[in-house]
C-alpha cells in the first residue's frame, strides 16, 4: 500500500469533475462560480495583478459581495509580491493600490490578505493553488492576470479542474482558516497604512513553524478501491508530504509516467528516480514548455534584462538531459515534447501515473517548489480508469501544439544564443554560480 492510502480519500463520481482545456474557459467558469456564490469563496493565488483581467474579477468579487453581505470572501496573495511593481518598474505599492483603492470604493465584506511565507520573496512565495467557490475546489497553477486569463490576444496555458466535492471543498477552507487567517503575520493587504514586514516579523516566524507542521484535514473521508482525491501539502525540504508523495509516484510507476513542468530543473532526487525508471525499461514522457514560452522570455529584438536569461539556463539543463539519456530516446522509452504556440506561454504542471493516478499540483517540479515556496496538491486515483477519456482528451489538446525531441541536437546551444545571455550563462559557468542559482529556479 503507497503512504498516501494510510488515510481514506474523498469519494467522487466521475461527473463531479470537469478539466477545462484552455485560459478563456478558466476565465469564464472562474467570472461564472464567483457571481452563482450563496456561501464563501477562499482564492489562494501568488498574485492578483492590477490589469484588466485582475480588476475585473476583483469588481466581480465585491459585486458578489454587495448583491449578498453574508458571502464570506477572503483572497489571499503573497505578501511581498503584492507591495511591488513589476520587475523593472519603478517602486510603488504594487498590487496592493489595487485592493486599497477597490474597497474605499465599494465598501464591501471582501477582505484581501497578504501571506508572508519568507522574510524575503526570493527565499520563498506563497504557492498554494486552489479557488473555494461553495462546495467546487477550481483547481489550477494559474494566478489572476491578463495573460493567464487571456483577457487580449496573449494567453499562458496551464491545467484547470473543477472538483465539486463539499468536503474538500471544507478541508482547503478549513486549512486557510486554521493555519493562515488565524495568523498575526497574516494581514489586510485592502486597508492603508499597509503592513512593514518589520512590524510582522516575529509572527512571521510563528507561522514558518506552524506551516512546517501543517497539513490538510481527512474529516470524512471514506473512500480507497474507486475513484477519490485527497489534498497535500507542502513546506521545507523536511517532513514535506507533498514531495514525498511526487517522489513516491515516481518511484512506483509501473508502466509509465507522464510529467507536465514549465521549467526543466528537476531536483536531484526526482532526477534520479528518472533514470532509475528509463534503466527499468518504464515509458517517461515529459511535456516542458519551448524556451520561448517561458514567461521570463524576453524577446531578443527587446532590451534585455538579467531575469530573461533564464528560459536559456532552463535550455541548457535540458540540452544535457537529452544528451546524458539519447539512448532511451532511441528505444522510445523516453519521450520529450517541447510546446510551443505563437507567442503564449507554457505554465503546465503535473503528474499521471500508470494511467489511473493524477496529480494536480502548482509544484513545478524544481528545486525552488521542493525546498523554499509552500506548496498544495490534489492527488486524484482512479483504479478503474472513470476520468482517463477526459485526461487524454487535455493531453492531446497540450500535444497538438507540441514537437517531440528526437535528441539534444533539437535545441539550441550556447552559440546560438544572443551576445548578452551567452556572456551571462558563460560568466555564471566560470565563477561557478550556476550551480547555486539552479537551487533558486
Amino acid at each position: 500500500m503507497a503512504f498516501w492510502q494510510d488515510t481514506p480519500g474523498f469519494a467522487l463520481a466521475a461527473d463531479n469533475i470537469r478539466i477545462l482545456t484552455d485560459a478563456k474557459q478558466y476565465h469564464d467558469e472562474l467570472i461564472t462560480l464567483i457571481r452563482q456564490a450563496k456561501q464563501r469563496i477562499y482564492i489562494t493565488a501568488l498574485y492578483l495583478q492590477n490589469d484588466e483581467a485582475g480588476r475585473e474579477i476583483l469588481s466581480a468579487l465585491h459585486d458578489a459581495s454587495l448583491a449578498n453581505p453574508s458571502l464570506d470572501i477572503n483572497v489571499l496573495v503573497d505578501f511581498h509580491r503584492a507591495q511591488r511593481g513589476l520587475i523593472g518598474e519603478e517602486k510603488s505599492e504594487g498590487n496592493a493600490k489595487l485592493y486599497c483603492d477597490a474597497l474605499e470604493v465599494s465598501n464591501s465584506n471582501v477582505k484581501v490578505f497578504g501571506v508572508p511565507v519568507k522574510a524575503k520573496e526570493l527565499f520563498g512565495v506563497l504557492h498554494l493553488k486552489g479557488f473555494v467557490i461553495d462546495d467546487t475546489l477550481l483547481y489550477s497553477g494559474a494566478s489572476l492576470n491578463n495573460v493567464y486569463l487571456h483577457h487580449e490576444d496573449k494567453y499562458r496555458l496551464d491545467r484547470y479542474f473543477v472538483i465539486n466535492q463539499s468536503r474538500l471543498a471544507d478541508s482547503f477552507s478549513q486549512f486557510i482558516e486554521q493555519y493562515l487567517l488565524s495568523s498575526e503575520a497574516v494581514a489586510r493587504l485592502d486597508k492603508r497604512p499597509l503592513p512593514k514586514f518589520a512590524d510582522i516579523k516575529l509572527a512571521q516566524k510563528k507561522l514558518m513553524r506552524d506551516l512546517k507542521k501543517a497539513k490538510y484535514t481527512f474529516a470524512g473521508a471514506d473512500c480507497s478501491n474507486a475513484l477519490n482525491v485527497r489534498a497535500f501539502l507542502g513546506f521545507g525540504r523536511r517532513t514535506n508530504k507533498l514531495n514525498r508523495l511526487i517522489k513516491s509516484l515516481f518511484d512506483t510507476t509501473e508502466q509509465e509516467l507522464v510529467l507536465y513542468t514549465p521549467y526543466f530543473n528537476f531536483p536531484a532526487p526526482l532526477l534520479r528516480s528518472l533514470r532509475r525508471l528509463l534503466r527499468q525499461g518504464q515509458q517517461v514522457t515529459i511535456v516542458v514548455g519551448d524556451k520561448t514560452a517561458n514567461d521570463f522570455y524576453i524577446c531578443p529584438t527587446q532590451p534585455f534584462s538579467k531575469i530573461g536569461a533564464l528560459p536559456y539556463l532552463y535550455e541548457t539543463i535540458l540540452r544535457k538531459f537529452l544528451k546524458s539519456q539519447h539512448r532511451f530516446i532511441k528505444s522510445g522509452h523516453l519521450k520529450v515534447y517541447l510546446w510551443k504556440e505563437g507567442n503564449n506561454s507554457f505554465h503546465l504542471k503535473g503528474i499521471c501515473k500508470d494511467n489511473h493516478t493524477h496529480l494536480l499540483s502548482g509544484h513545478n517540479l524544481n528545486p525552488r517548489a521542493w525546498g523554499l515556496d509552500i506548496e498544495n496538491g490534489i492527488l486524484i486515483e482512479d483504479p478503474h480508469k472513470q476520468i482517463l477519456g477526459d485526461i487524454e482528451r487535455e493531453k492531446q489538446a497540450i500535444l497538438a501544439n507540441c514537437r517531440l525531441l528526437k535528441g539534444p541536437e533539437d535545441v539550441e546551444t550556447l552559440d546560438d544564443y544572443p551576445l548578452p545571455v551567452k556572456k551571462l550563462l558563460g560568466q555564471a559557468k566560470r565563477v561557478k554560480v550556476d550551480f547555486i542559482i539552479k537551487r533558486f529556479i
